[in-house]
């Protein structure tokens, strides 16, 4: 993509209503913009982004067992009702009526819906266990939306919802989804911790929140050092057996690790005070257990192998989306800008023409361009008439992983420059060099 071609609105000036970094560094990257109080329009560049998050998410629903659909944004009040959230869930739910005054709601979640889609479909223990996922746009009217998309009113978020026979199918259905999870954030770039949380208003007795550790963090969470030294499961993770999934889950939850909610101060100073992290933390997933609290009230319920009817058991599931792009922000920048780790980056290789109108530049450039992205990488070639402190500043900003910059001086000696964002470390390549490190 050429960058004179593109939209890409970067602001000069931090808005000043921005109070972290992320929400500063997404509105002068060109990333969002506010439309609204917490409503937020997703520009080209941090649509990409969101895009790819989505992607490595889905793969590992997927690996996991979890079946996609899409439901509805819009939900009748009739099943929250059923369920006994209507009236209970608060002033964060948008209650609405369509032209003929039926009482509608614009979804917070969607336990209630799921349950529906399930009671209607599925009659016997033979289709369990089942866990059916959607990533959708969300809606919550938060008081006081605040720091950009890490709370804001609209939101996406992909909530899976687990359907099982009895207590120990839903336990290994929700370790799953806790490995699942670990996979997703390590994959992303993230050392999320798993810990023990309260549930609120979804319900259940058994809750992990995941949260990567941040100094603008909302939580304020303890844990032992120990839980860091963990392996994330491998790809190949079996997730059929529940006694590899098991022994996962213990070792992950072994080690001391909880938000505020279900801190115990006595265990906590029982660990070796070396390895006592208190800290703030950012939510970027949160798994729940709750058992019959939604299929009793809305009578979800199969045949069981004893031929007689058996309320299923339900599990949880919620990773933000929008609110990871925040996240990432948050773990990886620096005074110049955003550094995106390679999986989730907008763009794998930012190519920077210091000289435009120059022959050699011009040609070396269009050669560099051609041959990355024959070999899958996506460029943006800043092809702009700026001068080259410009460019180097546009570059770190968006935090491409790689940059290239291509100058007469350096092309002389037939080299051009190959930068990594992340260390700031340089080399002088030829470009047959340059292209080939980069398409590894």
């Amino acid at each position: 993509m050429r960058l004179s071609r593109y939209f890409l609105p970067i602001l000069r000036e931090t808005p000043k209503e921005a109070e972290i970094v992320s929400h500063r560094l997404m509105l002068r990257a060109g990333l969002i913009r506010q439309e609204s109080a917490g409503i937020y329009a997703w520009l080209p560049l941090g649509l990409k982004v969101l895009t790819k998050i989505n992607a490595i998410i889905r793969e590992e629903q997927n690996r996991s067992g979890a079946i996609e659909l899409l439901m509805p944004v819009i939900q009748s009040a009739d099943l929250w009702r059923e369920s006994g959230r209507y009236d209970a869930y608060g002033k964060e739910m948008l209650r609405i009526k369509d032209r003929h005054e039926r009482e509608m709601l614009f979804g917070p979640t969607n336990e209630e819906m799921i349950t529906e889609i399930f009671r209607g479909s599925v009659r016997s223990y033979k289709d369990l266990p089942l866990n059916l996922y959607h990533i959708q746009w969300k809606f919550r009217d938060e008081v006081r939306p605040r720091f950009g998309v890490m709370r804001s009113r609209e939101f996406l978020m992909k909530d899976a919802y687990s359907f099982d026979l009895d207590q120990e199918g839903a336990r290994h259905s929700y370790n799953k989804m806790f490995v699942a999870y670990l996979r997703t954030f390590a994959r992303l770039g993230l050392t999320a911790i798993p810990m023990r949380a309260d549930t609120g208003p979804i319900g259940g007795d058994l809750s992990h929140e995941f949260i990567i550790l941040a100094s603008t963090g909302e939580s304020e969470v303890f844990a032992d050092k120990a839980v860091l030294d963990q392996p994330i499961p491998a790809i190949d993770t079996d997730f059929d057996s529940r006694e590899a999934l098991d022994a996962i889950f213990k070792a992950w939850t072994t080690p001391y690790a909880a938000t505020s909610e279900m801190h115990d101060e006595a265990a906590y100073k029982s660990i070796p005070e070396e390895r006592q992290i208190s800290a703030r933390g950012i939510e970027v997933g949160h798994i729940f257990y709750f058992g019959t609290k939604y299929s009793e009230p809305m009578k979800a319920t199969v045949t069981g192998p004893d031929g007689r009817e058996t309320m299923v058991h339900m599990g949880s599931y919620g990773i933000g989306p929008s609110r990871l792009v925040a996240a990432l922000i948050e773990a990886s920048h620096d005074e110049a800008g955003i550094i995106w780790p390679d999986a989730v980056a907008p763009f794998d290789v930012s190519l920077l023409n210091l000289k435009m109108g120059d022959a050699g530049t011009d040609e070396a450039c269009a050669t560099l361009y051609k041959a990355l992205t024959m070999r899958g990488k996506d460029v943006l070639y800043d092809d702009r008439d700026e001068r080259p402190g410009t460019k180097f500043a546009t570059a770190d900003l968006i935090g491409s992983p790689w940059q290239i910059l291509v100058g007469p001086k350096g092309l002389a000696e037939g080299k051009v420059e190959l930068k990594r964002r992340k260390t700031g470390e340089r080399e002088l390549l030829s470009m047959e060099d340059a292209i080939a490190r980069l398409a590894v």
